[in-house]
């Protein structure tokens, strides 16, 4: 069961940062960010009422505050590497946050096999390398990386703290509805702070109506998010956790394989190997 729901966490972060990713290209990566996260929020509101979940209140919610504050910094410096650089190059780069989780995982006693730690080791390397060595370059190029990973143990950290915010089906619909509540507020005054400095919410010379028309992609990328969170913690709960960070790690490359697929980006050689020993790292860790 971890390493199903752990994919199927990759699966959805990939193709969240690629949606994500394209969004910002269009507009101003904080309005992508709160947007996105008020679509989430109100499908989770409804289920929080739908389940009555509030019932599961406690001194945990904590956590999934705490990950309300740290998403909305790392999606937004997330966001803006991607729509500065190579969406195959900034998603590996991101990944390299489950040092969190998986240390997290270490501390509190976790000894993962030799095979599995075979896994994680290829896994890592694979995911690394999926990236391409393109770390050198102008300015701009190294603004991306700091960013990238500025949000990768911002992510990290996220993934730590979700998973310690919950502990059944219930409680965790109630703990991301929290943090995605948590998420907006911190985002809406960013971005009211930001206006009030003069810069857009929207593209210049739009308006509104350009904003309902990206509001579809908007919604997927907040609940596409929402719910890696949602199996991630449930991969996290069911089974060793760095397992489970290593696999929800595997995103980097479905976001590199969306962007080959729509935007034509052209895999290296070495991304193409990168990806051959994330998945054979997958194979390694699903077996242990």
């Amino acid at each position: 069961m971890t390493a199903l729901f752990a994919l199927a966490t990759a699966v959805l972060w990939g193709l969240a940062d690629f949606g994500g990713g394209l969004l910002t290209r269009r507009m101003p990566a904080l309005t992508v960010l709160v947007v996105s996260q008020v679509a989430a929020v109100v499908v989770l509101g409804a289920l929080v009422l739908g389940t009555g979940a509030w019932s599961e209140a406690g001194p945990q919610l904590w956590f999934a505050v705490a990950a309300g504050l740290v998403g909305p910094a790392a999606m937004l410096a997330f966001y803006k590497a991607l729509a500065l650089g190579p969406m195959g190059v900034v998603s590996p780069l991101g990944s390299l946050g489950v040092v969190v989780p998986v240390g997290v995982g270490l501390a509190v006693g976790e000894r993962p096999g030799p095979g599995q730690f075979a896994g994680i080791a290829v896994a890592v390397a694979g995911i690394i390398l999926a990236g391409g060595p393109e770390l050198r370059g102008a300015p701009v190029a190294r603004r991306t990386v700091a960013l990238t990973l500025v949000a990768a143990f911002g992510f990290g950290a996220v993934m730590a703290l979700i998973a310690e915010a919950s502990t059944t089906l219930n409680g965790l619909f109630l703990a991301l509805f929290v943090q995605r509540v948590t998420n907006v507020a911190v985002g809406g005054v960013a971005l009211l702070a930001q206006t009030r400095r003069g810069a857009p919410a929207l593209p210049e010379g739009t308006g509104p109506r350009v904003l309902w028309s990206m509001l579809p992609a908007l919604a997927f990328v907040g609940l596409a998010d929402v719910a890696a969170n949602g199996t991630y913690s449930v991969a996290a709960q069911n089974g060793p956790v760095t397992v489970a960070a290593v696999l929800s790690s595997l995103y980097p490359v479905v976001t590199a394989f969306a962007a080959f697929a729509v935007l034509k980006e052209r895999l290296r050689g070495v991304q193409a190997a990168g990806a051959g020993l994330a998945l054979a790292g997958t194979v390694l860790l699903a077996a242990g």
